[in-house]
């Protein structure tokens, strides 16, 4: 899978840029959504991209490492969670809807028997996560196994003829993990990396604090070994995600990266692929106070600021929006030869 990811060519960047320039307007103007037009248009090897339909994933698992008692939430939250996102009733479906995007909800790590609960992507590989701050989060071939099922729904997406893909997740304690990514794959300090994710106080900070320099004490992750970090300290969630990243990729679809801990399995997918950060979109810049040092590793930076926290891929139903504007803006406006408009040139 991971060879199989192609960086953007040149040559597709510049006949982007050059219809950019053409169009009944000063260039550079539209701003950021051009940059944004130019990425989709070099991803779908067209002068004139289309997004016609859209999946968010909503991927689910529990954290042995609330434990510690790093949330202010107890982890039964999480499937009642999934039973919500499967009557409609939360946040997630309602900005799906009102982008017009699929959701499709995957439980990959849940501590719940959801039996066959209808609409649910059962995708289980254990019933969450043992606690990293006393030892490996998962083994590799669980991990390995996690990112399996990511992959597996990025092909059922790009066999689905899906154009445009989010990611997000559930998971109570599911910050500390992607703190924990951070600082093995950086160096920052647990102090540096954590926030208050579900609201904990202070108290709870400093436990969050704790139970991430005792999981990087004891578990030595390797940062020149994406998939051990992902392993020693991540999350069933985060892998999966980061599978999603990679196969979506490899197909050459692009993928809007909810917040906090979906760019922590994105910055694991870069680090295994570094040409997938081409068709991965930062959806929005978190609250969480270390967003901003992991955004540092991407080549580019979020498209919203409107201070969300809540992940479930809710930052990332509302940039599709943005993406979708933005492909339209270069298939659907007028060149000035077109519309009769004179150019800067006369």
């Amino acid at each position: 899978m991971v060879g199989r990811i192609e960086p953007l060519a040149p040559a597709d960047l510049a006949a982007a840029q050059a219809r950019l320039d053409d169009l009944t307007k000063p260039p550079g103007s539209l701003g950021r959504l051009e940059e944004v037009a130019r990425r989709l248009a070099a991803i779908q090897r067209t002068t004139r991209p289309a997004i016609r339909r859209k999946r968010v994933y909503t991927l689910a698992g529990d954290h042995g490492v609330t434990e510690e008692g790093v949330s202010a939430f107890p982890r039964e939250v999480t499937p009642q969670m999934v039973l919500n996102f499967l009557r409609g009733g939360a946040a997630i479906n309602v900005l799906t809807r009102h982008v017009g995007a699929e959701i499709a909800v995957v439980d990959v790590g849940v501590d719940y028997d959801f039996g066959g609960a209808g609409g649910l992507i059962h995708a289980k590989v254990a019933r969450g996560t043992r606690n990293l701050a006393r030892g490996p989060a998962m083994t590799r071939d669980e991990a390995l196994r996690a990112v399996g099922v990511g992959e597996e729904l990025a092909a059922r997406a790009a066999a689905d003829r899906v154009d445009l893909l989010g990611v997000g997740e559930m998971g109570i304690g599911n910050t500390t993990p992607a703190s924990a990514i951070l600082a093995a794959f950086t160096g920052l300090t647990p102090d540096e990396v954590v926030g208050r994710g579900t609201g904990v106080d202070d108290a709870g900070l400093r436990r969050k604090a704790d139970a991430i320099a005792r999981g990087l004490a004891v578990n030595r992750p390797d940062p020149t070994d994406p998939l051990d970090v992902l392993a020693k300290v991540g999350g069933l969630e985060i892998a999966a995600m980061t599978g999603l990243c990679l196969g979506a990729a490899a197909r050459r679809l692009p993928v809007a990266v909810d917040g906090f801990i979906s760019t922590s399995a994105a910055l694991v997918a870069v680090r295994l692929a570094p040409a997938a950060a081409d068709y991965l979109f930062l959806s929005h810049l978190s609250q969480e106070r270390a967003h901003i040092r992991m955004v540092e590793h991407f080549g580019h930076n979020p498209l919203l600021v409107l201070e969300l926290r809540l992940g479930e891929g809710t930052g990332a139903a509302l940039a599709m929006s943005v993406l979708e504007a933005s492909a339209k803006i270069l298939s659907e406006m007028a060149t000035f030869g077109e519309a009769g408009v004179s150019n800067r040139e006369g």
